[in-house]
């Protein structure tokens, strides 16, 4: 039996997950006996996932109890409609303040679910839904796995900065072996979280059946009576003695340096140190690992700050801060693009495949219009080919995109959104151009990345229907979506574009309309930084490193790669002449657009990456070099400055935004928690700003 434990007083309350037991009769299944049902269910619909805490795992223990003394022939766990269990409860976490609770954590999540293992009679997780982390342990410690065709599964834990600590880190390597274990707790996790489709999760040995959802249960009672009557037997492999041991292990290891850009994080080394224990440890001694190494973790700031950048993350995907009353969005029926370039030709497909209305995209010429619609149609095609669409959905979706020449075609957009050259009288003689075409309650919406949205408005006879709808490259993978109202952008019309990004999926911030808005204006101002510092004579491999041991995946220098030196120095130059002399222009930056040099770096054949010769030939040769750490500081102390600036003058309404949008934006470390809270743990906030932005003990340990 397990012992109860309560969370630190100022914990949330729990949403407890019940354990219902009841007697399945398997006589009609061809065995002669029943099996014990308990269902993972916390009486909210599938929303709220069923997660775990201290009373629910209680719960969990109690109903193992009760279906063992109704002396049946097996036990089976379910979850409810769509959702098994999404692992623990994560909002508990951050207020444990000692080691002993951390590892009590741990233990009580082991002595509940290895019962399920220990009890004495076969033990079956039909996996009707979503099975995250704990969800899935609870599965692995069971004997026999089914899954439905529509369910999802991961051990995302390292993400978060943690390790599979009830048993996965433990179980799943010698359940699949050393190869498939790494990809799953290292690979997947460390790739944007991606989770097991049923049938990976089949072919990978984590469950041993896969069945459609409309007859689940009754198959997967099947399947255990078949166990359980000999006509079915499952095989397991012993991998103790796989020689594949090292070069996993290896392979775990290259993977999570490269995703944090070289440095060495605490989660997946830990992770990878349980999974090469797993090898030669019994399931006991592992689960002791877990607990020391789950609590090492916890009582420390990356997973504090890994906590809460996810809740912020999860709290602004559901509530946008500032939105007015959804009810206030305008109906949306058909959609305008003007352009029908590569970014364009993104917002189009993007917009196509979410709002599956009618989109019209133009351009100077017919030929160009015509471009953009065969991209989006070929974009299609390949999403059939990969299997991310069906044929039919692609063939109905290809109707629907058209392009033209002529701009009277947007005559009965109810909303319009530019993505033309960024040069800010072109986009108001467009859209003093739009505003005689198209309806009084159309929507006028621009992309651009640098430029005033109210600047762009004036003259117009109904300025309230402007707004800034900026996305980032490459619109259907990056999350972030900055809405930026001007002085006299209406509520209609913001509800709308919040309306639109919900559509979309993606995770927006509403901000005030003001040069670079927020993403662009902190980069632009890192950025510079960096490139101040190799015009003054710093070796630029110095300078573009200098970040690197907080676990950047991206250099900025890699990141110049990505979205070209022409549209850095154009947002630069905006800046610049918006907001002053901080932002300057690089003579570097400026001779590599003159010479059409687009990149630091040159891929080898073997992947790897060198300096590019042409690059470094027009380095602005400066006499007052400095060191990585100077750089660093330099960068850091700049972004404090900016950021405080930013929330003075009301770009954004909390410091929470500014942390989202560069995790979501520019991809800040979720291990750092945000920039804001890194800034504060280092000490910058208060030497640059004289004060913190956060409170003691945001994204860190208890002060």
């Amino acid at each position: 039996m397990a012992t109860a434990i309560t969370l630190p007083e100022g914990a949330p309350e729990e949403v407890i997950t019940q354990s219902l037991v009841r007697d399945v009769d398997l006589t009609p299944f061809g065995f002669k006996g029943s099996l014990a049902l308990i269902t993972l269910d916390n009486g909210l619909d599938h929303t709220r996932p069923n997660t775990l805490g201290p009373q629910s795992l209680m719960a969990l223990d109690a109903a193992i109890t009760d279906a063992a003394a109704r002396t049946p022939a097996a036990i089976a766990i379910i979850g409810k409609p769509f959702i098994f269990a999404a692992g623990a409860d994560l909002s508990g976490l951050a207020f444990l303040n000692t080691r002993e609770q951390a590892v009590a954590i741990g233990k009580l999540g082991h002595d509940v679910f290895r019962r399920l293992d220990e009890i004495g009679i076969p033990t079956f997780a039909f996996v009707n839904g979503l099975a995250l982390g704990g969800g899935l342990e609870i599965a692995l410690h069971c004997n026999y796995r089914t899954l439905a065709t529509t369910a999802f599964t991961a051990l995302p834990e390292v993400f978060l900065g943690l390790v599979p600590g009830w048993g996965g880190a433990t179980i799943l390597p010698k359940l699949i072996g050393p190869e498939r274990a790494v990809q799953v707790i290292i690979g997947n996790s460390l790739n944007n979280n991606t989770m097991m489709k049923a049938k990976d999760a089949l072919a990978l040995g984590v469950v041993d059946a896969v069945y459609e959802p409309t007859d689940f249960l009754e198959k997967s009672v099947s399947f255990a009576a078949r166990i359980l009557n000999g006509a079915q037997k499952i095989e397991r492999k012993d991998y103790s003695a796989d020689p594949a041991w090292d070069v996993a292990l290896s392979a775990g290891r290259t993977t999570a340096l490269k995703k944090y850009g070289g440095a060495e994080m605490a989660s997946p080394t830990k992770a990878l140190e349980l999974i090469k224990a797993a090898k030669t440890n019994s399931r006991g001694a592992g689960f002791d690992a877990e607990d020391q190494a789950l609590a090492d973790l916890t009582m420390s700031d990356p997973l504090r700050a890994s906590l809460y950048a996810f809740n912020v993350i999860q709290k602004k995907r559901k509530k946008v801060e500032g939105a007015p009353k959804p009810a206030l969005a305008r109906k949306v029926a058909r959609v305008g693009v003007v352009g029908a370039g590569l970014m364009a030709s993104q917002l189009a497909l993007l917009l196509l495949r979410n709002l599956k209305c009618p989109v019209v995209m133009t351009d100077i010429d017919q030929v160009r219009a015509d471009k953009g619609v065969a991209w989006v149609k070929a974009e299609l095609t390949k999403l059939v080919e990969k299997k991310r669409m069906s044929a039919e959905s692609a063939a109905r979706l290809a109707l629907l995109i058209s392009g033209s020449a002529d701009q009277n075609v947007f005559a009965d957009s109810d909303f319009v959104i530019e993505a033309i050259f960024e040069e800010l009288t072109l986009k108001q003689e467009l859209f003093k151009k739009l505003e005689k075409i198209v309806g009084p309650e159309c929507v006028l919406a621009t992309n651009t990345s640098s430029l005033s949205v109210q600047a762009m408005s004036e003259g117009l006879e109904h300025p309230e229907r402007v707004v800034g709808f900026h996305f980032f490259n490459p619109v259907a993978v990056m999350p972030l979506l900055e809405i930026a109202r001007t002085t006299h952008t209406d509520d209609a019309t913001t509800a709308t574009a919040v309306s639109i990004g919900k559509e979309l999926k993606k995770t927006m911030i509403i901000c005030k309309d003001a040069p670079g808005f927020v993403v662009n204006r902190l980069l632009t101002r890192f950025m510079g930084e960096i490139t101040d510092a190799v015009d003054e004579g710093t070796d630029p491999q110095v300078a573009d490193n200098a970040m690197r041991s907080i676990g950047f995946p991206m250099s900025p220098f890699e990141l110049l790669g990505l979205v070209g030196p022409g549209v850095a120095v154009h947002v630069a130059e905006t800046l610049h002449a918006n907001l002053g002399p901080r932002y300057r222009i690089s003579p570097t930056m400026q001779a590599m657009v003159k010479e059409g040099v687009k990149t630091f770096y040159l891929k080898n054949d073997d992947g790897t990456f060198s300096a590019n010769p042409a690059a470094l030939a027009l380095v602005h040769k400066g006499d007052a070099p400095s060191t990585a750490e100077q750089v660093r500081l330099r960068a850091l102390k700049a972004l404090a400055e900016e950021a405080r600036m930013m929330l003075d003058e009301g770009v954004v309404s909390s410091p929470a935004e500014i942390d989202l949008c560069m995790l979501m934006g520019a991809g800040w470390p979720m291990h750092l928690g945000g920039i804001l809270p890194y800034l504060d743990r280092e000490g910058i906030s208060d030497s640059v700003c004289g004060q913190r932005f956060h409170a003691p003990g945001i994204a860190s340990l208890p002060q």
